[in-house]
């Protein structure tokens, strides 16, 4: 069989219950898998958008910052969360093979990546983050104000370095709760997701502000609340796993690097590392050629990403719930739950995508004035933004089926698949469209049009991609 991990039938038995993802009905499993984890995700959706919304009532031009801090970002998160799903995948079919010393070797590999990830990127904020921010402003842009983009780089300077330079709590945040989610148990995760938003909201009211006699911040407030809400979350997630999570040992005792081990974790991760990663490099190429209209579209094209979150973390939260299922039941074999799995994964996520589709239609200037100063920014957020979220949104119930199959992919080993729909969708089809919008046609409304032109196709090579999966990797499994 193809795939990272071997397909095993081995007596050998150190784990000596079944786990709940080998039993449980898959309707209730799937649903108390990730409920947990969609709440968790909305919490975290709703800090970051009163994180953005503290930000934009503090100056607009942090607002704009902090956009254009976000490819960075994103490639931060990229890491974090892409190596986890390697991690859990290998974990959660170690689990399904019943092999403890597995199981153990995937935690303890995790740690070790993870440090250096977080140790890499605290000299990279701390050096780069400058000169991130300054090379996405064209020369017109300090020409026509000049006080206005040096403070803007100063408000994303200030926010990138804290946030990148100290995000050791992020990293170890997202490994620890992958551990918990790798074992089913994800109220854990939602606790410690939530208690780190909530941590970040009320630091940043006091700290963005200056209430609670706490020093007015501005946008470094903001940086600052992430990163402690990301550290409280981390001390959560070490205490859950050392108190509750028996079936993962954090131990570094022995310790040593395994190439086949991170072979194996990267296999799956990889897709998504660079999946991230492209949207990082493809969104900082969009916030240059949103500027060339207006830095309006590239306050608008942050504000989009900010409440979409809302609509696309649900189903992230499914997603998360049904990949150690998955993964679970073809370690151990056993078809007919993976494919009730997907049914069920693939209907849910379209519905929420739906919702989200008729809300970024029906109610756009709501949603946007969550973001002005007064009524002269409504205005201009107004004229570019209620055009952005309608053609924009024309993708996500496309997007809700490549989303469920790309995880598909990775679950069962097929990082390839997922690396090839990732990179046709952003490089080959999303960036030369958008380019030739703004360049060619210099329609800023069409520019957002590139973004469901992309996903339609992509949804197409998902399809196919799943059909063979289906061919050579499910269905000669035993009913």
């Amino acid at each position: 069989m193809k795939g990272p991990y071997p397909i095993m039938n081995s007596p050998e038995q150190t784990l000596h219950t079944e786990n709940k993802m080998g039993v449980m009905p898959i309707p209730k499993l799937l649903v108390s898998m990730s409920l947990p984890m969609v709440a968790s995700m909305l919490v975290q959706a709703l800090y970051n958008v009163v994180d953005s919304i503290f930000v934009s009532k503090f100056d607009q031009a942090a607002m704009t910052a902090v956009t254009l801090a976000f490819p960075a970002q994103t490639l931060l998160i990229a890491s974090a969360v892409g190596t986890g799903v390697g991690i859990n995948a290998l974990l959660s079919y170690n689990l399904g093979k019943k092999d403890q010393k597995g199981v153990n070797n995937a935690a303890s590999h995790g740690i070790f990546i993870y440090t250096i990830y977080a140790i890499a990127f605290c000299i990279l904020g701390f050096t780069l983050a400058g000169p991130f921010i300054r090379s996405q402003f064209a020369p017109k842009d300090f020409a026509e104000d000049y006080d206005l983009t040096m403070k803007t780089i100063g408000y994303g300077k200030d926010y990138l370095s804290i946030v990148m330079g100290c995000s050791v709590g992020m990293f170890f945040q997202i490994l620890l709760e992958r551990l918990l989610q790798s074992t089913g148990k994800t109220i854990y995760s939602m606790i410690t997701q939530g208690t780190g938003a909530v941590v970040n909201i009320i630091l940043d009211y006091a700290l963005v502000f200056g209430h609670f006699g706490l020093p007015r911040m501005g946008v470094k407030g903001a940086a600052i609340a992430t990163v402690i809400g990301q550290c409280v979350a981390a001390l959560i997630a070490l205490y859950f796993n050392l108190a509750k999570n028996k079936e993962v040992s954090l131990s570094m005792r022995g310790f040593r690097l395994h190439a086949a081990t991170v072979r194996n974790i990267y296999k799956v991760a990889f897709p998504s590392i660079l999946m991230q990663a492209i949207a990082s490099v493809i969104t900082f190429i969009l916030n240059k050629l949103l500027a060339g209209f207006t830095m309006d579209a590239v306050t608008v094209f942050g504000i989009y990403f900010r409440i979409q979150s809302f609509i696309f973390m649900p189903v992230f939260g499914f997603n998360s719930g049904m990949v150690p299922i998955l993964a679970y039941n073809y370690g151990a074999r056993r078809k007919k739950r993976m494919l009730e799995t997907l049914r069920l994964s693939y209907f849910i996520a379209a519905g929420i995508m739906v919702v989200g589709t008729i809300l970024f239609w029906t109610i756009p200037e709501q949603l946007l004035s969550l973001f002005s100063e007064d009524a002269e920014s409504l205005e201009k957020l107004v004229t570019y933004g209620k055009p952005a979220f309608h053609y924009i949104s024309l993708h996500f119930i496309a997007a809700s089926f490549s989303i469920i199959t790309i995880s598909v992919f990775q679950a069962l080993g097929n990082g390839l698949y997922a690396t090839i729909v990732s990179v046709s969708r952003q490089v080959v089809i999303l960036l030369p469209v958008a380019w030739f919008m703004a360049k060619v046609v210099k329609r800023l409304d069409f520019v957002w049009l590139s973004y469901p032109i992309a996903e339609f196709a992509s949804a197409l090579l998902c399809a196919f991609f799943l059909m063979r999966i289906y061919r050579k990797q499910i269905s000669p499994l035993p009913e």
